[in-house]
């Protein structure tokens, strides 16, 4: 996208039709570029443009408010089909938890990115194919392999999200690392419509108490569900409609995180040492240890894609760098633990599946460390570690498809 914004500064046609075909791609690579090009009047007129944020904020138009309404009312009701059935709860939310919301979005970003109709088809396909898969597996309480293949499902069916986000478009790495940004938005959004609908639940309930009414249970069951199962579509919807709501809020987390998140994890480290726990003997020590983790390697990923298309400062780039070192060094504590455990005990479905994630994700952050590494030393701009980002989600999706389709069958459904 920067080459082709540099071959065309001098074509206001081509460069306008640039700027719509990909407006995200667009912004990031003119921000990366723009530095260089402060004195060129074109550039001027466009870092204006692109940086104008109005203070009202955009509803759409009609067609995207009805889609946004009949697609939380049709999420609520599948959130309600146990209730309106008579399902098993824990069996049907268990396996379907994703199918909720899931499919919504994805019909949301394939209406907005006019995919073709082929793509359509295998995006419905492979979402129905899991459906089904997932549904009819043996109910067996005391299996590990059920429980990895819905873990992994709705990790599945968020892959499949992210081709809806890209679309039929070109620039695919930089598309994947704004659907890395996009998450990063929808968490922000979807949090404070979350705590909004708490402090209104909260006084409607209590309103209603004074006057002798309880509709405590009622309200959760109805429109408390309708609610939790609306939230991630309409802050969806916020988001691409008005990326300013949370544009500037989400790089600023990052920035004051990331370097707290670095001096916690040392201090962890450390104490870890001295408390005497080891993730080599300690199973519950180990899940933690992994989940910290993932944990960490997001708010990494995060970083990076909320604020790679702008400047960075030096500062900011040796936080995000020694952040994944110190991940490295954890990620190897966690490796160690597990081929310890699979050497003493033997292989299970859980291990396999926990050490597969973990080799995948020390690759993946080797890569960006160097990456990194390559952006200090006048090598590489920020743009280049996003693409490798973008570039390596899809051996995520094939895992996820290795553990929640294959797993059940090699290992028995145990």
């Amino acid at each position: 996208m920067k080459d082709q914004i540099l071959l065309n500064l001098d074509n206001p046609g081509q460069l306008e039709k640039l700027y719509r075909t990909d407006k995200p791609s667009f912004k990031r690579a003119f921000q990366t570029l723009y530095p260089e090009l402060q004195d060129n009047m074109v550039a001027s007129f466009w870092n204006a443009r692109l940086n104008f944020s109005s203070e009202e904020i955009s509803w759409g138009g009609s067609k995207e408010l009805t889609f946004v309404i009949i697609a939380s009312l049709i999420a609520g009701l599948i959130a309600k089909i146990p209730a309106m059935f008579g399902i098993n709860e824990e069996f049907f939310y268990s396996r379907n938890i994703g199918f909720i919301v899931f499919p919504a979005l994805m019909a949301f970003f394939v209406w907005k990115n006019n995919m073709h109709k082929g793509n359509v088809i295998v995006l419905a396909g492979a979402t129905l194919a899991g459906l089904v898969y997932i549904n009819l597996l043996p109910d067996v309480n005391t299996s590990d392999t059920l429980v990895l293949a819905c873990i992994h499902l709705a990790l599945f069916l968020w892959s499949l999200l992210g081709f809806a986000f890209v679309g039929d478009r070109s620039n695919v790495s930089e598309k994947r690392l704004g659907f890395l940004k996009y998450n990063g938005d929808l968490v922000v959004m979807t949090g404070l419509i979350l705590i909004a609908g708490g402090i209104l639940t909260a006084i409607t309930i209590n309103l209603f108490l004074l006057i002798g009414i309880k509709i405590d249970e009622f309200y959760f069951q109805n429109i408390g569900v309708f609610g939790l199962a609306a939230a991630p579509i309409v802050g969806t919807y916020l988001t691409q409609t008005n990326p300013q709501l949370v544009g500037k809020v989400s790089p600023v987390i990052a920035r004051i995180f990331s370097p707290l998140v670095l001096v916690m994890l040392l201090v962890y480290l450390v104490a870890m040492v001295y408390s005497g726990k080891d993730p080599y003997n300690d199973r519950e020590f180990l899940l933690i240890f992994n989940a910290l983790l993932v944990g960490v390697m997001a708010i990494i990923f995060f970083s990076v894609a909320e604020t790679s298309g702008s400047h960075k400062s030096r500062a900011e780039v040796w936080v995000i760098f020694l952040l994944s070192v110190v991940t490295i060094v954890v990620n190897g504590i966690a490796l160690s633990a597990i081929l310890f455990r699979i050497s003493e005990w033997g292989i299970t479905p859980n291990r396999a599946a926990v050490l597969g994630g973990n080799v995948l994700i020390l690759i993946n952050l080797l890569l960006v460390a160097i990456q990194i590494y390559k952006v200090i030393t006048g090598k590489k701009d920020v743009m280049e570690v996003g693409k490798t980002i973008g570039s390596y989600l899809p051996v995520y999706f094939i895992w996820t498809i290795i553990v929640a389709f294959i797993f059940p069958l090699i290992f028995g459904f145990k």
